[in-house]
């Protein structure tokens, strides 16, 4: 019978029903000794090799939760993964991570993630999203955006959301730098056909300097590059080198994540300037590494663990039929450190 012969056939030889070969199999003690050692002598002659694999994939992939990462090499999304891996398993479920590069379309990385492992629900973290209800319709489980801005021009009926509030943040900071007495703000941004999380931080760059009374200057406003990977230090680093060989004037940089305002310190030092005396730098996001950088560095702290946490808690709601949308918006906080000085 070779390698296709099924628990079937070795209850058959056996004379014994599936359950029994089954309890051989598992050890289980529901069994007497004498008809385990039969069994398990038919088995071996026979080289039936028991279907774990199988097995395993039915109970589990009817449980698994799949988290869709964009930019895996932000650290602000390591804490999260970890709090999304806790509260998963907490469910009993099971966990994939799936990196998603720049240039993939993370709704097909999930239609085909969907097909493969049979999930029961998405986490899509990061990136930025620009789809069409078409296109999300054809994701058949529930999903979440966490950490995504999404832009106006998306239905909120059409899916569930996780985040800060980014336009709003982002105005926080710009205007708090106003407020220092900075009217040449330069700003780090995405790039311009972004429509989630970079528009959003931007647009609230450009209302704060409109209700601080600042003229909007092109020139400073300085988009990430598009072969260095997105939000990084080495983007933040070169591109604020060039910022600074234009000669354009400026007194601030309002990077829009903690990642880029790192690298724009050391781009910023290396050129023989000073952070805050020269030019002041505030980051987004509240990474640790802000706190121990030197010097330490003004940024806008989002609550992680709780936006991580809620989002489990609404992808299981819309599993289990709770809800059909929820949208959670969470607040962040400025946190004023040493690279940001009055002028």
């Amino acid at each position: 019978m070779g390698a296709s012969i099924t628990i079937i056939d070795i209850a058959r030889m056996c004379g014994v029903g599936v359950t029994t070969v089954s309890r051989a199999i598992n050890n289980h003690p529901d069994i007497n000794d004498e008809t385990k050692a039969m069994v398990m002598k038919v088995i071996k002659e026979n080289h039936y090799v028991p279907n774990n694999s199988a097995r395993n994939l039915k109970r589990s992939a009817s449980k698994t939760i799949a988290v869709l990462i964009k930019g895996i090499t932000n650290p602000f999304f390591n804490q999260m993964i970890q709090v999304f891996e806790k509260e998963i398993k907490r469910k009993k479920y099971s966990f994939i991570l799936q990196r998603v590069d720049d240039k993939q379309d993370e709704i097909d990385v999930a239609i085909e993630l969907e097909k493969e492992k049979r999930l029961k629900g998405i986490v899509f973290l990061g990136g930025y999203f620009s789809h069409s209800k078409e296109k999300l319709d054809q994701l058949t489980v529930p999903f979440v955006l966490s950490t995504i801005g999404m832009t106006d021009e998306f239905d909120a009926n059409d899916y569930s959301s996780v985040s800060v509030d980014d336009f709003k943040e982002s105005y926080k900071m710009v205007d708090y730098l106003c407020n220092q007495g900075h009217d040449k703000i330069a700003i780090i941004t995405a790039s311009m056909d972004d429509v989630s999380i970079g528009k959003l931080r931007y647009d609230g760059y450009k209302k704060a300097l409109e209700d601080n009374g600042i003229p909007f200057n092109n020139q400073l406003v300085r988009c990430m590059k598009e072969d260095i990977e997105s939000y990084s230090m080495e983007n933040g680093y070169m591109v604020t080198k060039e910022l600074l060989e234009s000669s354009e004037e400026f007194t601030a940089i309002y990077a829009l994540s903690d990642n880029l305002a790192i690298g724009a310190c050391k781009a910023i030092i290396e050129a023989g300037k000073s952070v805050p005396e020269d030019y002041s730098v505030a980051g987004f996001d509240g990474l640790d590494i802000t706190f121990y950088y030197n010097p330490s560095i003004t940024t806008i702290r989002q609550p992680v663990d709780e936006i991580a946490e809620e989002t489990i808690r609404v992808l299981f709601d819309l599993i289990n039929k709770k809800i059909t949308h929820a949208h959670r918006i969470f607040p962040a906080e400025l946190i004023v450190r040493e690279s940001t000085k009055s002028r």
